[in-house]
């Protein structure tokens, strides 16, 4: 059966990781592709679909209204998974208005859109982060779909808040929508300036490793395939109105993250940097999948072990990728697709 699925936010890291997944495992569907090409956004991530006969890729805002209602006319779609986000703490600590706008404000035009447009099936993902932070010397205690909202940045706030319209205009016009909840996403096309993919790269050109605090700090690490996997079984089994967590089973303190990769690429760890502290810095996060797992059968597939080798050699054989964005030139490649055609 055919469908037309609007992935939002694909040409970032997890979104385009589940374009990869859909296109492969549903070569009927046609996927349509929205993104702003904001600073995390790489066209050049997807080069491998663009050409495909049932893939789209549109440039444009989630905020703009007229022009999503626009893209809905157009394209019918059945289903809308948005991965669109600013999703930085760092920088929702320097600049929270653009947070607030895309996050909360976008999400609720996309599904004003799936109201207006059939009542069209709508999947909201969100994070574990919505749930503040846990103590690091009470390792029995998890994120269930059940603990309270509680957030510690203004890009959690934002996240939180769009999860609650979502649930909003499912109660208020029963509009049909899930949401998930993801622990920390690691694997190929991460940007450059997020943990693994930072320590990697400045590994690799002998670079200081910048580390918060004393590098404490714990993550409930999964494997963005595994995330890819959770999410297609959500659309296509998860009860409409409900919430799922998706966890990794894999929690890492920051500066053991960082010291294997120093290890896998055989440098010194004398580049461990330990800088000043984020500010509201969550502690601890790890997620309690049983929920999804006793549902639709969902476990991750992934250990970290072998997780984060895979990641490190696509890393090693996909220099250009990541130089480019470090060096800027990335954002030149709409230009070159689509602008000066």
């Amino acid at each position: 059966m055919s469908k037309t699925v609007f992935v939002t936010g694909g040409a970032g890291f997890i979104g385009s990781n589940f374009i990869f997944h859909m296109m492969d495992k549903y070569p009927a569907y046609r996927i349509v592709c929205l993104d702003k090409l904001t600073y995390a956004g790489n066209l050049s991530t997807l080069a491998s679909v663009l050409k495909k006969e049932n893939f789209r890729f549109v440039k444009i805002d989630i905020c703009d209204r007229e022009g999503i209602y626009q893209l809905f006319e157009e394209e019918k779609p059945d289903v809308v998974v948005n991965f669109a986000a600013e999703s930085h703490v760092d920088r929702s600590i320097e600049d929270p208005e653009v947070f607030l706008k895309t996050n909360i404000l976008g999400t609720q035009i996309l599904m004003d859109a799936c109201r207006k447009f059939g009542n069209i099936r709508f999947h909201q993902v969100s994070t574990d982060e919505v749930y503040g932070d846990l103590p690091l010397d009470r390792p029995d205690l998890l994120f269930t779909e059940e603990t309270p909202i509680h957030t510690s940045s203004p890009y959690s706030a934002a996240k939180a808040s769009a999860d609650l319209m979502v649930q909003a205009y499912h109660r208020t016009f029963g509009l049909p929508v899930t949401i998930s909840r993801c622990s920390n996403n690691y694997g190929p096309y991460h940007f450059p300036e997020k943990l693994i993919p930072l320590m990697i790269a400045n590994a690799l050109n002998d670079k200081p490793l910048p580390v918060y605090g004393e590098g404490l700090n714990v993550r409930d690490w999964l494997y963005v395939e595994d995330h890819c996997k959770a999410i297609d079984l959500i659309l296509h089994k998860g009860r409409i109105g409900e919430v799922y967590n998706i966890g990794g089973h894999n929690e890492m303190r920051n500066i053991d993250i960082v010291r294997l990769i120093c290890k896998a690429l055989d440098k010194p760890e004398s580049l461990i940097t330990y800088v000043a502290d984020r500010k509201g810095h969550d502690m601890r996060y790890a997620i309690d999948p049983t929920k999804i797992h006793n549902e639709l059968g969902w476990l991750p597939e992934t250990r970290f072990e072998e997780g984060i080798q895979k990641t490190i050699q696509w890393y090693l054989d996909n220099r250009e990728w990541w130089e480019t964005i470090i060096s800027g030139e990335y954002q030149n490649y709409y230009k070159n697709m689509y602008e000066n055609r």
